[in-house]
């Protein structure tokens, strides 16, 4: 049994995580750096403790601290969250051999799969279609370029460890690849500790799908859907939507399928997510897989009703899927979109500070994940997320119209402080978005085009509109 777990993480994820450990009745410790403390998951928490200054390598990122204090308290699990040490297999292993249940995969599993080459060699082998490049890592820049040439470019250098969208040049030209190589290099031994690096082809119209799977010890894999994460800006995402808008439901099942077959290839257990690539023909091609859950997991839940932090701690705890493997239903669509505190007129720069004003978003059928608050002060030292709003709707044309709603609503006040919200919803009017025609290039498109209008016309028309063409469901029918 799992009876009091320790969230080594920190901003909305531990908050989210701690009120589904309250609702199992399972204890909450959370660590917190000196630049978290008075944070919101310290409100609710049974226990906290604060595990270092405010740099993550000293803090969220210490090892040692972060294991010594769930030994000090207690607790006999960890939960890792996304981000941090949630793919480190190392530390999955020093919490095996400390007696703490890491809720995840065990520490093989995420090793083998946090090499990406290595993730690829074994997603081949069961199946899953690649992307033309190289299967093993390239540790010379001549065996790099060689591979360039043959598959033709424009081609992508990816580090072979690592994620969050970090570690990647897109190369365009042949001219500019020896230099890409090596700072692509250098780039990934800074960020990983590890300088190798794969090179594989570039689709610069893409879209970006990844389904949501939960395993559990006993062989049972379920998929729940996939997920569209086309909407990003330097590889990292700002939209995220389920179900996976304009895709065949053929080709779902086949997106769906292949992530099951690699999940179980790959002896995984618990929450998980596997990452493609659906190029403008239809074809698909894997891409990793992310051994943690995911910062859009709340879309996966709203369509389907299922707690994913609930589900990991009871895989973690040994009990199996209560799922149909053959599936699990799914109703209407759910979209999130990623509020952080940067400025996107100044390439999106940070603006962390004192919230003097925090109102998030409400009505009907709309979540917001997060752990701001007014009065309280966005750190400077992490990652700008300040809240995911989520909201549903019966179809996708509502569930916008439903997210620009209460993005406009959302109100952040501090000195010099900026969010996304405003940028956000001109991604959500753009016609491409509209009519899920986007792919990975949307939001440079975005930011090429002229600011929105100070009142911004309907996104489609309303059904109470009383014109001929649009007849209001209030008027009474027509002989």
């Amino acid at each position: 049994m799992i009876t009091k777990v320790l969230i080594a993480n920190r901003g909305e994820i531990a908050l989210r995580v701690a009120r589904t450990c309250r609702e199992l009745g399972i204890g909450v410790v959370a660590v917190h750096s000196s630049e978290d403390d008075g944070s919101a998951v310290t409100a609710v928490a049974d226990e906290t403790v604060r595990i270092g200054p405010g740099p993550a390598k000293r803090s969220y990122l210490n090892i040692p601290a972060v294991v010594e204090a769930a030994l000090r308290t207690g607790a006999d699990a960890v939960h890792p969250g996304y981000g941090f040490l949630s793919e480190d297999a190392d530390f999955a292993e020093v919490c095996r051999d400390s007696g703490l249940t890491f809720i995840g995969p065990d520490p093989e599993v995420i090793a083998r799969l946090g090499d990406k080459s290595a993730a690829r060699r074994l997603m081949t082998s069961v199946g899953l279609p690649l992307l033309p490049g190289s299967v093993h890592p390239l540790r010379s820049v001549s065996d790099a370029r060689a591979v360039a040439d043959d598959i033709g470019y424009p081609v992508i250098i990816k580090a072979a460890v690592g994620g969050g969208g970090r570690g990647m040049t897109v190369v365009a030209d042949p001219a500019a690849f020896d230099p890409a190589y090596r700072r692509s290099r250098a780039t990934a031994q800074a960020l990983f500790g590890d300088s190798r690096v794969f090179v594989e082809r570039y689709l610069p119209s893409a879209r970006h799908v990844e389904v949501q799977v939960l395993a559990d010890r006993y062989g049972t894999v379920v998929d729940l859907g996939a997920r569209d994460c086309t909407v990003q800006r330097r590889h990292q995402k700002l939209v995220e939507e389920s179900p996976a808008p304009r895709l065949s439901p053929e080709l779902t099942r086949e997106i769906t399928g292949a992530a099951v077959r690699g999940a179980r290839a790959a002896g995984y257990t618990g929450a998980g997510t596997v990452e493609f690539l659906v190029a403008p023909d239809g074809t698909f091609s894997f891409m990793e897989v992310n051994c943690r859950i995911q910062v859009e997991h709340p879309v996966t839940e709203m369509v389907t009703g299922i707690d994913l932090v609930r589900e990991q701690l009871l895989v973690a705890a040994g009990r199996p899927l209560s799922l149909d493997p053959a599936g699990v239903p799914a109703r209407g669509v759910a979209i999130e979109c990623r509020i952080n505190v940067e400025d996107p007129d100044r390439d999106f720069a940070p603006t962390p500070g004192l919230l003097e004003e925090f109102v998030p978003s409400g009505g009907p059928f709309v979540r917001v994940d997060t752990h701001g608050y007014a009065g309280y002060r966005v750190p400077a030292s992490y990652d700008p997320l300040l809240a995911k709003v989520v909201v549903w709707a019966p179809d996708r044309d509502q569930a916008v119209a439903r997210m620009d709603r209460a993005l406009a609503e959302f109100r952040v006040r501090g000195r010099g402080m900026t969010t996304t919200a405003g940028f956000l919803r001109r991604v959500l009017r753009h016609p491409d978005f509209r009519a899920a025609r986007h792919d990975t290039t949307l939001v440079d498109r975005v930011l090429a085009a002229a600011g929105p209008p100070s009142d911004p016309p309907p996104l489609h028309p309303s059904p109470l509109d009383p014109s001929p063409l649009h007849p209001s469901p209030l008027d009474p029918p027509r002989s």
